[in-house]
């Protein structure tokens, strides 16, 4: 069983946010980059209402250091 729950994008969005992530730029509705100090700058792209499952929300906290908590 993951510890990851499936999350809609604009909560991993706010959650990232909350974190200290700020989007850099956006490109269309999206593309979003995101920085964070202490980090390369991460490309979110996902529409705000997908569903991003576990195993790609696993991915994305090794890229931004996301814990199942923070959602």
């Amino acid at each position: 069983m993951s510890k990851w729950p499936s999350s809609k994008a604009r909560k991993v969005v706010r959650a990232l946010q909350s974190i200290g992530w700020k989007i850099k730029r956006e490109r269309g509705t999206s593309h979003k980059v995101m920085e964070c100090v202490g980090w390369p700058d991460f490309v979110f792209a996902f529409h705000d209402g997908d569903e991003i499952g576990p195993r790609m929300l696993a991915r994305i906290s090794k890229s931004t250091g996301l814990k199942p908590s923070d959602l």
